[in-house]
């Protein structure tokens, strides 16, 4: 008996133990990683992220879709088939696992986590052949505003792993993934003025269905993105907590350049806001109500300005920059330059947040080279009842290394990476072996 008491602790020992060393290992990534591309061939820019949405006998299969960080859910060009399994999907098709009208998510859906809009609310329903009730939906063209019926659907999306280095940490250590309910539509609306070779719409919204809520541990609740200013190499998507590295600086943490804001709640919307307190050119002032609620966009390609904010940056900006030959306006730009002659360079444009932050909007982010002879003040006129008040645009993100970290509501920005000798597109996408 005696013996049998003994070899019982050791037992309870080694489990004791190997428990221990379970919960207290630690993964060899800090987030997962994607390529940011910038698509010039529409009206105007937009901004896709890169993630895998098959594999298949070992080889992914890549979609690109636009960042929107206000969508409610994920939804993309797919077929909700239930019988996919049997070989009844289209060889050029993703085929997903459809959302029954009686599942808690549907009602979840439909009701607290749709389109705000309220053209986007629909409730009717889909009966699949030998299936039952499908979940129909409403989704939204972020670029359009249009909307069109989609099914819920179950789905996966894979993405590399990272240490903030380099995309893979060893051959065992690649792939992350997640399984989020989306939607799928084929209709052709929903991708009107998209560009070519996007397939659909991945919500970073702080919304239950969006993809930061089906990303767990070891990730952190963070999104970094880093957006490129040309379309010839991709700058950066992380989540996850840091570090964060950009060449040259390849010891340099990207999160050393970070100044951080209040992330601020607003009940009528999945986006995300901060509070500007003042709009600063040159040392003076606009005179911009403190606490002004400011929306940051991932799809309006300009700032966009409520007119009396709008209308003291221009007579501001016009003064400190009066020697400098002006030229006929370039919609829907309202101050524009000949760049003819010796470059361009402009004062900054300071954002003042709370606790004295200052978020600089130098010229490669506040000038936008409309013609080869002809920049423009890359900030436009929202109208009189502008609301929010201010709009931070994409044109603005470019080359700014910004920070959502969804647990502590925080924003980090850096203001122009440039300034830095580096880039967004300078992440170093080679896979690790």
């Amino acid at each position: 008996m005696y013996l049998l008491l003994q070899l019982l602790v050791i037992v309870l020992a080694f489990i004791s133990l190997e428990h221990e060393a379970i919960t207290t290992y630690a993964q060899p990534y800090t987030s997962v990683v994607a390529p940011v591309n910038k698509h010039t061939d529409v009206a105007k820019p937009v901004y896709s992220v890169q993630i895998i949405t098959e594999r298949v006998n070992q080889q992914n299969f890549f979609a690109n879709f636009i960042i929107d960080i206000d969508a409610p859910f994920i939804w993309y060009n797919c077929l909700v088939k239930w019988d996919a399994n049997q070989g009844t999907c289209p060889s050029d098709t993703i085929c997903t696992f459809p959302v029954a009208c009686d599942e808690y998510q549907c009602e979840d859906v439909r009701t607290t986590f749709r389109y705000k809009d309220p053209s986007c609310y629909g409730t009717g329903t889909s009966m699949i052949p030998g299936w039952g009730c499908a979940c129909q939906v409403q989704v939204q063209n972020p670029l359009t505003g249009s909307c069109s019926n989609a099914l819920l659907d179950y789905d996966d999306f894979t993405m590399y792993v990272s240490d903030g280095r380099k995309v893979g940490i060893d051959a065992f250590n690649q792939l992350y993934a997640a399984s989020p309910n989306a939607a799928c539509t084929r209709a052709p609306s929903s991708f009107e003025s998209f560009p070519a070779n996007v397939s659909g719409v991945m919500a970073f919204s702080s919304s239950r269905y969006a993809l930061p809520s089906y990303l767990y541990q070891p990730l952190k609740k963070t999104l970094a993105l880093c957006f490129p200013s040309k379309s010839s190499a991709p700058g950066v998507l992380f989540f996850g907590t840091g570090p964060y590295y950009l060449s040259p600086q390849s010891n340099v943490d990207v999160r050393s350049y970070l100044s951080y804001t209040p992330l601020l709640n607003q009940q009528d919307s999945f986006g995300y806001f901060i509070s500007v307190n003042d709009i600063v050119i040159k040392k003076r002032s606009i005179n911009v109500a403190a606490n002004t609620t400011t929306k940051l966009s991932t799809i309006d390609p300009y700032t966009i300005l409520r007119t009396d904010i709008y209308n003291g940056v221009i007579r501001r900006f016009s003064m400190v920059t009066k020697r400098l030959p002006s030229v006929k306006p370039v919609a829907p730009f309202g101050l524009c330059y000949t760049t003819s002659t010796n470059g361009l360079r402009v004062p900054d444009i300071d954002f003042i947040l709370p606790d004295g932050k200052k978020w600089s909007v130098s010229t490669a982010n506040s000038m936008k080279q409309v013609t080869n002879e002809v920049a423009c003040l890359a900030f436009v006129d929202g109208g009189a009842k502008s609301e929010p008040a201010i709009v931070i645009g994409t044109f603005q993100f470019e080359d700014n290394f910004l920070e959502f970290n969804l647990d502590n509501s925080t924003f980090g920005f850096s203001s122009s990476l440039l300034r830095k000798k580096t880039s967004c597109a300078n992440f170093n996408f080679t896979l690790t072996d």
